[in-house]
């Protein structure tokens, strides 16, 4: 089969490999219909998570058609169409049947820092993801979704992530209505976040970036106040937005790659000297209110780094963070789809079968072309 594979830092190609097998009897093996490349991703790409090795396939957004399930799996069949949260969960240790589903204790036992995550190096599990012809699903019958006949895969296929990350990221705010919200990157997880604090009763979303076209597309798509953190100071400008105090909740939607120090990017993101650029965190701390939420989305790797947590400290606030636990709001999600409130396919600026994926990654890294976010078709038509 056709699949991605990481070739060093900044380098990946499609190349031949054998296609996945049936491991444990509660395995799937999906032909992908549609793959995502997500902005977490691109840490692969960059060399920024530990023990991603040559020759492994990304991916961790994708839907597909089943092909083949093993014996022990219940509740799915050969060809039911189906989106696949990115985190891999037994459905049965102690976390998932409290639905932290992003914390299972079996699908990467090496580490209690992470569940397994299809495509996210050997530190999440070592499990290859769905850019690729197939892919083999563990725990098929707990994890898989069905897709709706009356939702394309396009629609769904943001719900594998991008979509349900953002609205977690909105609903960790604890929105009760009127509050005003900063979510720092207009990616599309920052983007879904948006839409998610407008629909939990936000009275003011200012999002931030500094990229124009991203804060065109917020600004478009969702009628967000914008600020480009290049052209101002963020922290005094967001206070003289809220009368002195700073935002009400603040989501960071951006993560170790963060811009807006060059010392921070030097140390963490070139030098690796620490893990990441703890800048949009910082940001955040500075620019919430005393009292006020920050919501950590942005996808981090261990282990330190710079955060103000002495600032973060003083100021009483909360801050709540985790990887979504996908699962529990895909069936919520799909009811906004299907009563039209969102489609969230309109996030797919770029859409390019998957021979093209090593040119769509770096438009996509290099912020070119106007690229949101990059649909690949492995098995077929461009939708």
């Amino acid at each position: 089969m056709r699949a991605l594979t990481y070739e060093g830092p900044y380098r990946v190609a499609v190349r031949n490999k054998p296609e996945p097998k049936i491991e444990h009897p509660q395995d799937g093996i999906i032909r992908v219909t549609s793959a995502a490349i997500c902005g977490s991703d691109l840490h692969l790409l960059h060399g920024l998570i530990p023990d991603t090795r040559i020759g492994f396939t990304f991916g961790h957004e994708f839907t597909g058609i089943v092909e083949e399930v093993g014996p022990g799996a219940q509740g799915i069949k050969k060809g039911d169409r189906v989106m696949l949260p990115f985190q891999i969960f037994c459905g049965g240790c102690y976390f998932c049947t409290r639905g932290l589903t992003a914390c299972c204790d079996n699908t990467n036992p090496a580490t209690d820092a992470a569940t397994g995550i299809y495509g996210y190096s050997h530190t999440m599990g070592g499990y290859d993801g769905g850019q690729a012809e197939y892919v083999r699903v563990p725990f098929i019958g707990v994890d898989a979704e069905k897709i709706p006949d009356d939702v394309d895969d396009l629609d769904a296929l943001p719900i594998t992530d991008a979509f349900t990350t953002g609205y977690q990221a909105a609903e960790m705010c604890n929105l009760r209505g009127g509050e005003t919200v900063l979510v720092l990157g207009c990616g599309p997880v920052g983007l879904f976040a948006m839409w998610s604090a407008w629909a939990m009763g936000a009275g003011r979303v200012i999002a931030v970036d500094h990229i124009d076209y991203r804060l065109e597309f917020a600004r478009n798509w969702f009628g967000v106040e914008t600020l480009n953190f290049k052209e101002l100071d963020l922290v005094t400008t967001v206070k003289g937005m809220t009368e002195g105090r700073g935002a009400d909740a603040t989501i960071d939607a951006v993560g170790c790659e963060a811009a807006g120090s060059p010392v921070h990017r030097a140390l963490g993101v070139y030098g690796k000297l620490e893990a990441g650029s703890p800048q949009a965190i910082n940001f955040a701390i500075h620019a919430t209110r005393k009292g006020g939420t920050i919501s950590l989305m942005g996808g981090y790797g261990p282990p330190y780094n710079g955060v103000d947590i002495g600032t973060f400290m003083n100021k009483a606030q909360t801050m709540r963070t985790g990887q979504a636990s996908v699962k529990r709001y895909m069936p919520h999600l799909l009811e906004h789809v299907r009563a039209g409130r969102i489609k969230p396919s309109k996030v797919f600026t770029h859409r390019v079968p998957l021979e093209q994926a090593p040119q769509a990654y770096h438009t996509f890294a290099q912020k070119k072309d106007g690229c949101i976010k990059v649909a690949l078709f492995p098995n077929g038509t461009l939708h």
